[in-house]
Parts: structure tokens; C-alpha cells; sequence
């Protein structure tokens, strides 16, 4: 059953129970460590909202998909896919849940991905801190500086990609699921991405198998349509 489908029959718990489906592949150990950075990242979002359901279902879907779809065995990519949102968006609670680790002001985000580090290892800090928007300059265009960002941080980590696709194919593919006045502005966001991450997920080093690469092609083609649906004639 396609993952937004799960989420609007079963919400957030037939995603958990789906979850818990694709980790029972994975060793006892494995599994724990899973289920901590579950438990952490809706700890952080637990009080967040997406349009009509809990954050939570987001970040859920990203892993689920990482593991589903594109068949990824690598337990500090789901951790770090689970966490991908938590610094950008709760940087103190995060560097609070390691004693002694909170920063001050101006450096939440640093001591945030310290924090990750300490439970979770460096390599997920580090996939956390690629696919992390870092503050904008005030004076400059926000999206302009989200694509700057994404393509340079992106190109450096390959396994950042597979991330970013996930959670890209939820933002972008899934506005089929959004209502409201957003939906022009995040399509304006997005659309300028998709030949960028088409071209990062074409690499010979991006992490996965032929049959991934395309499916996740293919979702990009499909957000791509819906981006130009949205948008006024000559900006998709």
C-alpha cells in the first residue's frame, strides 16, 4: 500500500506498525537503535503539525521509504532520515537531550548535531548536518539559498542524497495530499530542484541499485507535473 495511502487509512500508527515491519529485517541491535531515533525524533516533533497530522507521519515516511523503496540496509541512514528535521527545527531541545552538551546563543545548531553525534555516532550527525538548511541571510531570496544549499551540500554525500530524495518525494510528490494558499509557494520552491537532484541521483556514486535510481526518477517526473499544475504558465 502506497505510503500516503497508509497514512490516510491507518494514520500515524499503521505507519509505526509499518515501521516496525521493515526494521524486523535488521538484527536485534540494529533494531534498538532504530527505535531510539524513533522515539527521539517524536519526542522533538511532538508537538509539530503537517497540514492535518503529526509531523511525525513525515519522518516516518521518509525511512519507511528508504527501506521499502529503495531497499537501503544501512542503519545510520534510517536513523539519520528519522532525524533529518530535528536540528533544522528544534536545535536547542535536541543539544538539551545530551547533559552538558546545550550551546549558546547563535550556535544551537552546532550543539544540536554534537548532541546527535554523542547518541547516535558522527557519521549520522554528519547526514543529518547535509541535508540541515543552515540560517539565510535575511537580505536574500530563502529559496534561492535553499537550492544553493541543497546542491552543494548534497553533491559531496552521497548517501545525504538518498535522504534528501526521500524527503523531497514526500514534500514534492506528496503536495497531492496539501490544501491551501501554500501549495503555489512550495511548488515555486521546489520545481528548481528537480533537475538537480535528477542529476545527483544519476551519479555512478549515489548508493543505490538501478531499479532505485528509478524509481525515484520517476517520482521526480511525477513531482515535476504536479509542480507545473500549481505554478502559472513558464515558471515550472
Amino acid at each position: 500500500m502506497p505510503l500516503h495511502a497508509i497514512t490516510s487509512t491507518y494514520g500515524e500508527q499503521g505507519l509505526r506498525e509499518r515501521f516496525a515491519a521493515e526494521a524486523a529485517a535488521f538484527g536485534e541491535q540494529d533494531q534498538r537503535r532504530l527505535n531510539r531515533a524513533l522515539e527521539l525524533a517524536a519526542r522533538l516533533h511532538a508537538g509539530d503539525r503537517r497540514e492535518r497530522e503529526p509531523y511525525v507521519n513525515h519522518l516516518l515516511r521518509v525511512a519507511i521509504r528508504i527501506m521499502s523503496h529503495y531497499g537501503v540496509r544501512d542503519t545510520d541512514v534510517i536513523c539519520a532520515a528519522l532525524l533529518h528535521d530535528a536540528v533544522e527545527d528544534h536545535p536547542a531541545e535536541l543539544a538539551a537531550s545530551v547533559p552538558g552538551q546545550a550551546g549558546g546563543a547563535g550556535d544551537d545548531q552546532a550543539a544540536a548535531l554534537a548532541a546527535l553525534a554523542a547518541q547516535f555516532g558522527t557519521r549520522v550527525a554528519e547526514l543529518v548536518a547535509a541535508v540541515t538548511n543552515p540560517p539565510y541571510a535575511p537580505e536574500r531570496d530563502a529559496h534561492e539559498q535553499y537550492r544553493e544549499h541543497v546542491t552543494d551540500s548534497l553533491r559531496s554525500s552521497p548517501w545525504a542524497r538518498v535522504i534528501k530524495a526521500s524527503d523531497f518525494t514526500d514534500n514534492g510528490a506528496g503536495l497531492i495530499h496539501s490544501t491551501g494558499t501554500r501549495l503555489g509557494k512550495l511548488a515555486g520552491k521546489y520545481a528548481p530542484l528537480v533537475p538537480v537532484l535528477r542529476e545527483l541521483i544519476e551519479r555512478p556514486d549515489t548508493p543505490l541499485d538501478a531499479a532505485a535510481k528509478e524509481h525515484i526518477l520517476a517520482q521526480l517526473d511525477r513531482a515535476a507535473e504536479r509542480f507545473a499544475a500549481l505554478l502559472p504558465s513558464g515558471e515550472a
